[in-house]
């Protein structure tokens, strides 16, 4: 069984910035501040939806494009402050398969992160291309690394994590430490663990 790990609020403890560079983006708008619980609730794709929503008034698509250059400078100058989850690298080392890494942060940028803790993968795939969901990057992942869906499980912190891992024919464990609220988790149906070590266990189950 080969485990595909996701990086952003799962391995990577970053949803700190995350709100940061979210609320940066608003307050650059005339919006206000959000709470992290809020984000947590909130939080959907198309993200433009979600800014949308947020803000009170529908964005056009330059705004949003705007918008996106406020959050992705902040979150790139933030972003050296983040560490790896608490328990990510024993969750790593309890895995008895292959495992990879697959983002939809940029994949160069990505490599490098992943380069500066050291961390070594069977693949590693960010976004080459601006996506706004992850199944299609999921099926290609899986093509490249030559494994089938139905020996795949996806560990993951959102409900977008486990409809790509659905469309693969893969499973999907949900971690509730990252960008999504444990209810919202809950509310899918997929398992949900409250630590990563916790996860790789519903995995390998």
């Amino acid at each position: 069984m080969h485990l595909v790990w996701d990086w952003n609020g799962t391995l990577l403890d970053d949803f700190h910035i995350v709100v940061e560079s979210t609320n940066a983006a608003f307050v650059h708008a005339g919006g206000q501040p959000i709470s992290a619980d809020r984000h947590r609730r909130n939080f959907r794709r198309p993200i433009i939806d979600f800014y949308s929503d947020e803000l009170g008034r529908r964005l056009d698509e330059p705004e949003f494009v705007r918008l996106n250059d406020v959050f992705h400078n902040h979150y790139r100058a933030a972003m050296i402050s983040c560490a790896l989850a608490a328990d990510a690298h024993d969750a790593m080392a309890s895995w008895n398969g292959t495992q990879s890494l697959l983002s939809m942060w940029y994949h160069d940028e990505l490599i490098a992160a992943v380069g500066r803790f050291g961390l070594s993968f069977a693949r590693v795939d960010g976004s080459r291309e601006f996506r706004e969901h992850k199944a299609e990057a999921l099926a290609e992942h899986l093509d490249e690394l030559k494994i089938k869906g139905e020996d795949a499980v996806l560990i993951g912190d959102s409900i977008d994590d486990a409809h790509a891992a659905e469309a693969a024919g893969a499973r999907c464990v949900l971690y509730a430490g990252g960008f999504t609220d444990p209810d919202v988790l809950r509310g899918h149906g997929a398992p949900v663990a409250d630590t990563l070590t916790a996860a790789v266990l519903l995995a390998l189950r």
